[in-house]
């Protein structure tokens, strides 16, 4: 049975129903105009390959150091930002976790009968959990750990081309806390914001500035920027449960890797400020040795842009990088060891 109030992978649609009528199109070259003569050739034929013919992004990342490996579609991922559909849904599972709304095993009514955990409510995005949580919550107290995150300032060091985002100073008038909590409502991301809050996820609680190399010599001196720790590494397995479960069983399930390769992700669905539909995956390959971030970002206004279709543009890159044994070639890098100690610290509570 399908989870209620969720986002739920559609059938791939015939290719005429991909059509569009008006308004952003679903299809476009993506990656003209791109500089790309320092991005990892690897990363980004991957990625160009993958997204195709459709409207959108893809941002690589490094998140042991915050090394932007490639974008595709620069000028898309350096505009003002997007609503961040369910992508939102790690940020209030984090300050949920943290102020002690609830644990991993805390089950919330989401209909009548039906209750749902942490990691269950993440793999099928189910809205009514994030928006009892983040009701219980406040609006302060999640404002508080989407800038901590990283929403609403500047993920990057010195990328001149990269905006702010937005994070509204009230509970937006269309429904408030409750779908700021459950589909951003009233934010603005990047989706370098977006890899950055991941990245952070993924590694333990650094949170990098991103830094993207565009000379030989910027990628010969390049040194890891830490902006601040977060003292949630006691959290975040808790998240990564539920984004691995979105990916085997959920809303992410066309990004599975059937290698045994563990991959864990959250999708987002929804429609912009502008009423265009947004795509949104983001994800990290592997649950030990982390080695790549990646977000997907599409546009259009056909059905077929969603989420899911977005996770499997994901699951297209991460295989062709296996077939290339990329990561195999890569060697691991150890981020708290690599990076300077002037990053400011930040320890996650509500008020500080």
């Amino acid at each position: 049975m399908a989870a209620p109030a969720a986002e739920r992978t559609p059938v791939t649609p015939r290719k005429h129903s991909a059509r569009n009528t008006s308004g952003v199109p679903t299809f476009a070259d993506s990656a003209k105009d791109d500089i790309t003569t320092n991005d990892d050739p690897v990363v980004r034929q991957a990625a160009v390959a993958a997204l195709g013919h459709y409207n959108g992004s893809v941002v690589a990342i490094d998140p042991s150091n915050g090394r932007i490996l490639s974008i595709v579609n620069q000028k898309l991922v350096f505009s003002t930002g997007f609503k961040p559909c369910s992508t939102i849904k790690p940020v209030i599972a984090v300050a949920a976790l943290q102020e002690g709304i609830i644990t991993r095993d805390t089950r919330i009514p989401v209909t009548r009968g039906k209750s749902m955990n942490l990691s269950e409510a993440l793999a099928h995005s189910n809205n009514r959990y994030f928006e009892a949580v983040g009701t219980q919550m406040g609006f302060d107290v999640i404002s508080i750990y989407a800038r901590l995150l990283g929403l609403g300032e500047l993920a990057g060091y010195e990328i001149s081309e990269e905006q702010t985002g937005a994070v509204p100073g009230a509970p937006p008038k269309r429904g408030g806390v409750a779908r700021m909590s459950s589909f951003g409502e009233g934010i603005q991301m990047t989706p370098l914001q977006l890899g950055a809050l991941v990245s952070t996820v993924a590694n333990g609680g650094t949170l990098y500035y991103l830094q993207y190399p565009r000379t030989a010599e910027e990628k010969e001196n390049f040194e890891p920027r830490v902006k601040r720790e977060l003292q949630i590494d006691s959290l975040l397995p808790d998240v990564r449960d539920g984004m691995l479960a979105a990916v085997v069983h959920g809303t992410a399930r066309r990004s599975y890797l059937s290698d045994g390769e563990d991959e864990s992700g959250k999708t987002g669905t929804c429609s912009d400020y502008a009423g265009s539909r947004l795509g949104w995956f983001v994800s990290f390959a592997g649950q030990e040795n982390r080695k790549i971030v990646l977000v997907v970002l599409m546009r259009g206004n056909s059905k077929v842009v969603r989420g899911p279709m977005a996770a499997g543009i994901a699951g297209r890159i991460y295989r062709r990088l296996h077939a290339e044994n990329y990561f195999g070639d890569q060697s691991v890098q150890s981020a708290k060891s690599d990076a300077p100690a002037s990053g400011t610290m930040a320890t996650v509570r509500s008020g500080e």
